[in-house]
């Protein structure tokens, strides 16, 4: 999609925002928004913010940790329409627009716009690189990353404001072009779960095989370890492991003197890799060839296959199967919540099927398929994502003309069902902490 510029720019006196169209302002946030600062309204829900899609109400029921809530007398009230934000992540995009009445942390401020405003063009304009930057600019503290954007500095900053109506136009155009982008990420994603089905199923019928023998784990396969050796000055690269198999990511690569307490050891590609504490979860993965070099703590059990006996990607896909989960969570015991560390020596001592190596290789050259196409979705999706963030920065600011694109109306449970789409608890802001600080 080519986008024009607007016909005339000026000035906007603000160096983060360069120029902006001759018809749009640039206001001070405090001729935009009031502070909303009530409290005493318990019994409204509690609301959270996430980095990737705002202000939503916190699900009580599904908490993946338990937390101490303060006096809810004392958390803040924001009105269905209001923005907002954590004081201390804002410069990350800790902001969003209150979908219903409900409560925050104290660690929030609430702003309540003024009739010009469209909170949606803001909430765009707010989670921008350059805006985020700003915000930055204008916090205060003692230490840089525990910095705090208190009112007072929020209604400093000032905004690009294009009329009204422009604004919801804006909008509309942004959501039409999320919507599109979310729908390809969810087909795309559909892609991937279809072919781990396949996988499930031919995994399964190659169990049943009359020519499948039910073998020990540690028979078929051993634990490795190969310590690292540990110098100092050296880089060393850590993995660690999703859930639900979907395989290992990098951690940030540090010297060997600030590695901590733990023991490492060297990962190798075609390495089974279970995580120690969350194999329950599903978290097991095969070594690829970009994890060469890479690290692994010892909370992070290796094993290796005997190659005449099984294929690795066997193994794996047995272990993602419902027959694998129930043996990694019979063998991950604990009592404190999620805390339930895998016992490999008791992992080893469960029998498996080891199915015909013929049938072991439809299963590995299905996996090796479906690593492509996740591989090759990851890099178009990457693509996508970076490519809408550009498009919101330049519509947002001015920099590109939309006014005269016809936008098609997406209907509200369509825009909700897409946010829920981009949803990650992980990106959850930690409010009682906050909250804790603040108070």
């Amino acid at each position: 999609m080519k986008l024009d510029p607007y016909p005339e720019y000026k000035d906007a006196g603000v160096p983060f925002l360069g120029e902006i169209p001759t018809h749009w302002d640039l206001f001070r946030n405090g001729r935009l928004f009031s502070q909303r600062n009530e409290t005493g309204f318990g019994e409204l829900p509690i609301l959270e913010v996430s980095l990737k899609t705002g202000v939503r109400v916190r699900d009580m029921e599904n908490l993946k940790r338990k937390q101490v809530m303060a006096d809810r007398e004392k958390y803040k009230r924001a009105v269905q329409g209001d923005i907002a934000y954590n004081m201390m992540r804002m410069w990350q995009g800790a902001v969003g627009i209150a979908p219903v009445d409900g409560l925050v942390s104290p660690a929030y401020v609430v702003v309540r716009p003024f009739p010009e405003v469209d909170c949606r063009y803001f909430n765009y304009l707010f989670r921008t690189a350059s805006y985020m930057n700003e915000v930055d600019a204008y916090s205060r503290g003692i230490v840089k990353d525990r910095n705090r954007l208190y009112w007072q500095d929020f209604k400093r900053m000032p905004s690009p404001v294009p009329p009204v109506e422009e604004q919801r136009h804006i909008t509309r155009f942004l959501d039409a072009v999320g919507s599109k982008v979310h729908r390809f990420i969810r087909n795309k994603r559909r892609l991937i779960e279809l072919l781990q089905e396949r996988r499930t199923v031919l995994t399964y019928e190659a169990m049943k095989s009359r020519e499948t023998k039910w073998l020990r784990f540690g028979v078929v396969a051993d634990q490795v370890e190969r310590p690292i050796g540990r110098e100092d000055g050296l880089i060393y690269r850590p993995i660690g492991l999703y859930n639900r198999g979907r395989g290992i990511f990098h951690k940030e690569a540090t010297q060997g003197r600030y590695l901590g307490d733990s023991t490492f050891f060297w990962v190798k590609p075609g390495d089974l890799v279970f995580s120690g504490q969350f194999a329950w979860e599903g978290a097991v993965a095969i070594a690829q060839p970009e994890d060469e070099g890479c690290i692994a703590s010892h909370r992070y059990p290796i094993f290796q296959n005997n190659p005449e006996m099984v294929e690795a990607a066997f193994l794996y896909s047995f272990f993602t199967t419902k027959d694998g989960d129930l043996l990694l969570n019979l063998n991950s015991r604990g009592a404190a919540g999620r805390n339930r560390p895998l016992n490999p020596r008791t992992l080893i001592k469960e029998k498996i099927p080891i199915p015909p190596v013929h049938l072991q290789k439809q299963i590995s050259e299905l996996l090796e398929l479906e690593r492509k196409v996740r591989s090759e979705v990851a890099s178009q999706i990457s693509y996508l994502q970076e490519y809408r963030t550009r498009l919101i920065s330049d519509v947002v600011t001015g920099q590109v003309d939309v006014r005269g694109i016809e936008v098609p109306e997406i209907a509200e449970d369509e825009l909700l069902a897409l946010e829920e789409d981009t949803a990650d608890g992980d990106d959850v802001i930690d409010d009682t902490l906050d909250a804790e600080v603040e108070e």
